[in-house]
């Protein structure tokens, strides 16, 4: 019946004709839908879609459909901002969407001024909390609660040593200073060096050069999997032979697919929701499975949970006025795929919950959490 309802579905999401602004209520996702992270901006995209198809088929929100407005940014700030200018203009109420750090955060004052809250569905930079908006809500813990995760396990992994690499952007270079600041504070790893590399570069071995003068005996990479993947091969290349850890933007297929076994030994990632080592969530991913064809990959969970919220804050709002809804999100008290989500003052999440993975062979397998 579900994939019956989809098949009819526009591409918001929407079951039926068309219809007129009026008669709808839009949410606006912005995602990552061309370049190296579309993969999960796809992911994401689909769990957006079949959380509106759901709810419509229950019948909408306040006796209206829900319609999903997306727009690409490529992870580019310049991209963000002009698709944060469109979805703007067509009357949305909540932003629902946002992947890479560095380009949610030049659109967060655009929302701003124009009265949209956004529940931000997987970026976790704290340069997003950073304003001080109290109309930002994040779905996933900070990179600060990310960093106490990852020292927590490089430790019980037996490091002693740590070269911490960032790509220079928002949430790989928060994630880096938080890391480097929790090992320091608790003494628990020294570290090594910090390192920056430039995204898109043909090779990183000046970088690996640098992680093995260094005499360090675990790396954690705070970017995305396209540098990650390359890294991973000049660090081995470079004869480093100890553990490499990539933060929750690389944890995800792509990093692994052209990695030897040799490469992928003793590669880990700090996680955030992975529905297929989570057997709570097997129904929802069996749903997400008849609805698309695949399973649900990382990423797809929290944008299904970002809608969720975002609707029922609209439902207690009884309507989309700006301070009502705000008022709604900051109160909202939702039992999500990704565990019961409550915000803090300022729009982080309480308890947010993060995944060890291990690599084996072509695929992750949950290590810890």
């Amino acid at each position: 019946m579900l994939l019956a309802g989809l098949a009819g579905c526009s591409e918001s999401g929407s079951p039926g004709p068309a219809v007129s602004p009026a008669d709808v209520i839009r949410l606006a996702s912005v995602l990552p839908l061309t370049g190296r992270s579309s993969h999960t901006g796809e992911s994401m995209l689909n769990g957006a879609k079949l959380a509106v198809a759901e709810v419509n088929a229950a019948g909408g929100v306040l006796g209206r459909d829900v319609e999903l407005i997306t727009e690409d940014d490529a992870c580019d700030p310049g991209t963000a901002v002009s698709a944060a200018q469109t979805v703007i203009k067509q009357d949305v109420a909540v932003s629902v969407g946002g992947y890479c750090s560095s380009a949610v955060v030049p659109t967060l004052k655009i929302f701003r001024d124009a009265g949209v809250p956004m529940v931000i569905a997987q970026a976790n930079s704290t340069d997003l909390i950073a304003p001080h908006y109290d109309s930002v809500f994040l779905i996933c813990g900070t990179v600060t609660a990310e960093a106490v995760f990852a020292v927590d396990w490089m430790k019980k992994l037996g490091g002693k040593r740590l070269s911490i690499v960032h790509d220079g952007t928002s949430f790989p270079i928060t994630l880096a200073d938080a890391t480097a600041a929790r090992a320091r504070a608790t003494g628990a790893l020294t570290v090594a060096s910090e390192l920056k590399l430039s995204q898109g570069a043909a090779d990183y071995r000046r970088i690996a050069q640098a992680v093995v003068a260094g005499r360090a005996d675990t790396v954690y990479y705070t970017g995305y999997y396209g540098e990650a993947n390359q890294l991973i091969k000049d660090l081995r290349g470079s004869g480093f032979t100890g553990r490499i850890v990539v933060g929750d933007g690389a944890t995800d297929g792509p990093l692994l697919t052209d990695l030897s076994q040799e490469q992928s030994s003793d590669v880990y990632g700090t996680a955030l929701l992975v529905p297929e080592f989570m057997p709570e969530l097997a129904e929802w991913s069996q749903r997400y499975q008849q609805a698309y064809g695949v399973a649900p990959g990382p990423s797809s969970a929290e944008s299904y949970d970002a809608v969720m919220v975002a609707v029922g804050a609209i439902k207690r709002a009884g309507g989309t006025g700006h301070e009502a809804l705000r008022a709604a999100l900051s109160a909202t008290d939702y039992a999500g795929l990704s565990g019961t989500v409550t915000f803090n003052a300022d729009g982080t999440r309480t308890v947010p919950k993060f995944l060890l993975l291990k690599a084996d062979g072509k695929r992750f397998r949950l290590a810890g959490g």
